[in-house]
């Protein structure tokens, strides 16, 4: 599903440069779990990002799903994000203006589905959030909100999840029970599921790690 060779990442610093990663080599298979470790600092959620084509590398390649990503422009790269990822983020990142149900509508409008609302109430009700379709982020509390980012990003049935620390914002019972729902969702779907984590209890659940310090893989 992911193809990484040599990837670098690069940014200036001053008079100088500052490596963030560095010739990163990695293969994640089809319905794989797989949880990028390390300290703060170390390159995962550059490393993710650039495997979601969200960042171009200074040099390297990432294949997903058997298409090189970089030989793709912007657009092309947005399409086909559209096509196979899933993402939750830490912050969430739900829209304000939308209320759950659109919140969750969003990505099959995009990819053109027309039973966009039926799809995504029926999505909400899986993540336990039937009763709060109309409710708008501002009135969600923060499981609620990540409840809502895991039906948006299950709603379009990626072939891959991108999670970069989903329970970074919440508490611990609240981030276990995300975790339980998160991994129960991607068992029943069968996605391939990429995850940045500090928590080592959280990478334990996934089938392998990869450990990062420094901009490179040491584990």
């Amino acid at each position: 599903m992911i193809k990484a060779a040599g990837l670098s990442k690069v940014v200036p610093n001053g008079p100088s440069q500052l490596l963030i990663l560095h010739e990163i080599d990695l293969a994640v298979m089809a319905g794989e779990a797989v949880a990028i470790v390390g300290a703060s600092g170390s390159g995962k959620s550059t490393l993710l990002g650039l495997l979601a084509g969200l960042d171009t590398p200074s040099a390297g390649s990432v294949q997903l799903d058997g298409v090189e990503l970089f030989a793709l422009g912007e657009d092309g790269r947005a399409a086909l994000r559209a096509q196979l990822l899933g993402f939750v983020f830490q912050s969430f990142q739900l829209l304000p203006a939308l209320n759950a149900l659109e919140n969750v509508m969003l990505p099959l409008e995009l990819a053109g589905a027309r039973d966009a609302a039926r799809r995504a109430a029926a999505m909400l009700e899986r993540v336990g959030l039937g009763e709060r379709l109309a409710h708008y982020p501002k009135y969600l509390s923060g499981g609620e909100q990540q409840r809502v980012a895991l039906a948006r990003a299950f709603v379009i049935e990626p072939k891959l999840l991108l999670a970069d620390e989903p329970t970074g914002n919440l508490d611990a019972d609240t981030g276990a029970a995300i975790i339980d729902l998160m991994f129960a969702l991607n068992a029943a779907a069968g996605t391939t599921l990429v995850l940045v984590t500090h928590d080592d209890a959280i990478a334990r659940r996934c089938q392998r790690q990869i450990r990062l310090a420094g901009g490179r893989i040491v584990a």
